[in-house]
């Protein structure tokens, strides 16, 4: 029996989520439809989760004694890793301390860096993955360049949203994205990976749910992606019943093996037949922000049931849909935005902005979405959706 106290009482069921942007909003909010006591905390102030907590901290999330001094202060019954850049080695101290580390320990230490997740798909596992070589300086990144052969792409091997991610066609680029990839790491990792370049004919997100009843996944999402980036993103993606269920099948191996409950978003490369595993984060992912109007229960509402122990007996999905970014180029503290009756006219149509402080550059701060009854309808809805709104800095 699942029992759910009362927030900000004795009896409180208390949720700690480390990385409090817009994904991280939205699990405050589910949280708290069932009644869970939050607590937001980021490396910044007045980060949206924190707009919706029930309180806020501000830390270094890569500071392993600052982090563990944080959760023995708040004793919460859930440790929620929400973005990369976290002392990973402190939740498995956690966790050996008794702690609930959302979906496990386990799952966040490897797959928050992209060495410790390839070993365990590629050696492992056996799952199929391009192919790669990691760099820890100059003369080993050039040699991994020549091994895997032009054109390739370098990532750093902790990052996200694209940061630090170039694609090398000649010889020529190969110092300039060394140095990109150094410069894009968001944890304490100095290495880069270096990747085969596969021509794919699309890429998947498979939502992948591990919960009390067993493993669940909704439609495909595929997505596009700019600099390593989200732009776009639609569910169901085309794909045949057998590359489906090849999907499912390496998911469900690599999501069994990191164990736990919650939501994981599974990346695929997809040509003709063939499948190839390719990223994997245990938690909401950000091209599934489109399941907040296309199905009854959003990815971050399923994390949620999921690792509360609560049931998830079906998933509804409501038919063609799709999501669209709001970006922000710039840098201001006072961003404004306008025209959001004329985004807002279509049926079917929504507009969420996450209420980030600033931007300094390029920001993603909202997204648009809509349901048709058509994937091509869904798309076109969203990204006019997205392209009325005004920005005002």
């Amino acid at each position: 029996m699942i029992r759910i106290g009362t927030p900000l009482s004795s009896r409180a069921n208390r949720a700690l989520l480390l990385g409090s942007g817009e994904l991280g909003k939205e699990v405050v909010i589910e949280l708290q439809r069932l009644g869970v006591e939050t607590i937001a905390v980021d490396r910044y102030d007045n980060a949206p989760a924190m707009q919706v907590a029930h309180r806020s901290h501000t830390i270094d999330m890569r500071d392993s004694k600052a982090l563990i001094e944080l959760v023995t202060l708040e004793a919460p019954d859930f440790i929620v890793p929400e973005i990369e850049a976290i002392a990973t080695e402190a939740l498995v101290t956690l966790e050996a301390q008794g702690f609930n580390v959302v979906p496990s320990a386990r799952a966040a230490h490897v797959t928050m860096n992209r060495e410790r997740i390839r070993v365990l798909a590629a050696q492992e596992l056996g799952v199929p993955v391009c192919d790669f070589r990691f760099a820890s300086n100059r003369d080993e990144f050039f040699d991994a360049v020549e091994q895997i052969g032009l054109p390739c792409i370098v990532k750093p091997t902790m990052s996200s949203s694209g940061k630090g991610q170039s694609t090398v066609r000649k010889n020529t680029q190969r110092e300039s994205a060394w140095e990109y990839a150094l410069e894009g790491t968001r944890g304490t990792a100095d290495q880069v990976i270096i990747e085969e370049l596969i021509d794919f004919d699309y890429e998947i997100t498979l939502l992948t749910i591990r919960h009390v009843d067993g493993t669940t996944f909704c439609e495909p999402i595929g997505h596009r992606q700019e600099g390593g980036d989200y732009q776009e993103s639609w569910q169901p993606h085309p794909m045949s019943r057998q590359v489906l269920n090849q999907c499912q099948n390496i998911a469900s191996r690599v999501t069994d093996s990191l164990g736990g409950f919650g939501l994981f978003g599974v990346e695929f490369f997809v040509k003709d037949e063939t499948v190839w595993f390719s990223e994997l984060s245990p938690r909401p992912h950000d091209t599934g922000m489109v399941t907040l109007i296309s199905q009854d229960l959003s990815e971050f509402a399923l994390h949620v049931r999921a690792f509360l122990g609560l049931p998830i007996p079906q998933v509804e999905f409501f038919g063609p849909s799709a999501s669209a970014v709001i970006s922000v180029h710039g840098d201001s503290d006072q961003v404004i935005f306008e025209n959001l009756d004329h985004g807002l006219a279509q049926p079917l149509t929504e507009i969420r902005l996450f209420g980030k402080p600033q931007v300094r550059g390029e920001r993603r701060m909202g997204v648009a979405l809509a349901r048709s009854d058509s994937l091509d309808k869904a798309k076109d809805s969203a990204k006019q959706a997205a392209s009325l709104i005004r920005i005002k800095l």
